[in-house]
């Protein structure tokens, strides 16, 4: 299975502007210097990247969920990434994983491990070199 976005910038660095968009058409939005290291409303490749985590994350861990016999009523995952300036230029350094999730019969242990290992084996996850943390809380 094949995914496509495409991006395309114009212009300088600073004074340039892009446009990123998705093959579902599902998203289309421009981004800019601004908006990445200023504060400027829109998007940004780490905005993008925090939501294509949280998004595969949940997933994963309703799937593993599943797998024992549990299923969730949902699934509320926040992430906030974080770029970091290095000597070698700019890194997503790490990620945080804020999950809060009602699953009616799963205790504390079940829920602990089933999200630690949706933490290190969803796919987004697998493909990030950040440091992955995570704050994991059942709602019963």
């Amino acid at each position: 299975m094949d995914s496509k976005a495409n991006a395309r910038w114009e212009g300088g660095l600073k004074d340039g502007e892009g446009r990123v968009s998705t093959e579902s058409g599902v998203l289309e939005a421009s981004y800019s210097f601004k908006q990445r290291f200023e504060g400027e409303p829109g998007t940004n490749p780490e905005e993008l990247i925090g939501a294509a985590h949280a998004s595969c994350f949940s997933m994963a861990l309703s799937m593993i969920l599943g797998e024992k016999g549990y299923t969730a009523e949902a699934i509320d995952t926040a992430a906030r990434v974080t770029l970091s300036q290095s000597a070698g230029g700019f890194d997503i350094s790490s990620i945080h994983l804020e999950v809060s999730a009602s699953v009616s019969g799963a205790d504390e242990a079940v829920f602990q491990e089933a999200a630690e290992t949706a933490k290190a084996n969803c796919p987004v996850s697998k493909v990030l070199n950040a440091d992955i943390t995570m704050t994991a809380k059942l709602k019963n």
